[in-house]
């Protein structure tokens, strides 16, 4: 006789991990979105001194944290949460608002956690195709909300295809939802949209929309994806309060609240890495044109890249893997024949170029 699992594990898709972590040095990483910039030196030296208190479990209120997040967006603490990365956060809203009968929506392709939320919890996940320019729909999104909708996930700038609405076109959509569905603007990489202005711009839509909630991490402009620190910024106390309540105790250490408390402070050196990264981006998708292949409007830091008719995707990555270069297969994100490919250093960038075109 074998352990008999909940039917919902069977139902859970597994998480398209990147490979190639134990490759050593050498490899150009550009699979997993990362910021290719280490953390400042002092990021790294508030984490330091945080682990000297390590035998104290963290402060379960992330007052600190809260606090510092509070100063720069205007949001009271008490309507910020905290998380072990974003998805701790995304994964916790699921828990929180979904059951059997209710609907989740989400355009598709887009981050591959989204289906995770209805087959945990046994509702009906509704995915709704990006247009032609692999952007959202919300027009088709909105038209696909009935009375079992809880919760509409909007990926803004989108993964995996890089691309992004203004608000514009976010707050006509945010008037057709009902007030009793739940809306997260997930927006991961928001510090490198041009599209939305600033990283206030869709702040101001928490004070008209109290179904609202943006969700934020520190694990790529602020280069501290290996600590795991995901926030999220709410309309409504309520859902702050939901999401931790179903979620266990401690989930953010004591590092990376030191760390990303520290970061914030230096918001001068993130602007001056987001501009770095978007010149870096342009000249990237450049090359990628100039091998002849479509490539959509990036406002993040990847690129998404359209194989020619004809290419076998698992031979260019295979190819670019053999000459050092990794990068994210498309069909394992929801669309064959596409690479999605992180912005790195101007050399791994030049090594991807150059590979791409001996392998296409």
């Amino acid at each position: 006789m074998t352990i008999e699992f909940a039917d919902r594990i069977g139902r859970i898709p597994s998480y398209p991990v990147a490979s190639g972590y134990d490759l050593g040095d050498g490899v150009a990483m550009l699979a997993s979105n990362e910021s290719c910039l280490a953390p400042l030196p002092e990021v790294v030296e508030a984490a330091q001194r945080a682990l000297r208190g390590a035998n104290r479990y963290p402060d379960p209120s992330y007052g600190a944290l809260r606090r510092a997040l509070s100063d720069r967006y205007g949001v009271p603490p008490g309507r910020i949460a905290l998380g072990n990365g974003s998805c701790d956060i995304l994964l916790a809203a699921g828990e929180a608002l979904l059951e059997p009968g209710a609907e989740v929506l989400y355009g598709w392709p887009a981050f591959t956690v989204y289906p995770h939320l209805a087959a945990a919890s046994g509702a009906r996940a509704v995915e709704v195709a990006l247009d032609a320019a692999e952007r959202h729909d919300l027009d088709a999104i909105a038209d696909e909300i009935t009375v079992a909708t809880r919760l509409v996930l909007i990926c803004n700038p989108n993964n995996p295809t890089s691309t992004s609405l203004g608000l514009d076109a976010i707050e006509p959509f945010l008037n057709r939802v009902p007030s009793h569905v739940c809306v997260i603007l997930d927006e991961a990489y928001v510090e490198y949209s041009l599209s939305l202005g600033d990283t206030y711009a869709s702040v101001e839509l928490l004070r008209r929309y109290p179904n609202l909630v943006l969700l934020r991490t520190f694990s790529k402009v602020y280069g501290l994806a290996g600590l795991r620190v995901g926030y999220a910024l709410c309309a409504s106390e309520d859902f702050r309060i939901a999401v931790d309540q179903v979620r266990q105790p401690f989930h953010c250490n004591v590092a990376a609240q030191a760390a990303a408390v520290e970061a914030l402070r230096h918001q001068d050196e993130v602007e001056r890495r987001v501009v770095e990264t978007i010149a870096a981006r342009l000249a990237l998708e450049q090359g990628v044109r100039e091998l002849g292949l479509w490539v959509a409007a990036s406002d993040a830091n990847f690129i998404w890249v359209r194989l020619p008719d004809g290419s076998v995707e698992g031979e260019v990555v295979d190819g670019l893997a053999t000459r050092g270069v990794l990068v994210r297969a498309g069909a394992s994100l929801g669309r064959d024949r596409a690479l999605r490919v992180t912005v790195g250093t101007p050399a791994e960038n030049a090594r991807f170029a150059a590979a791409l075109g001996e392998v296409v």
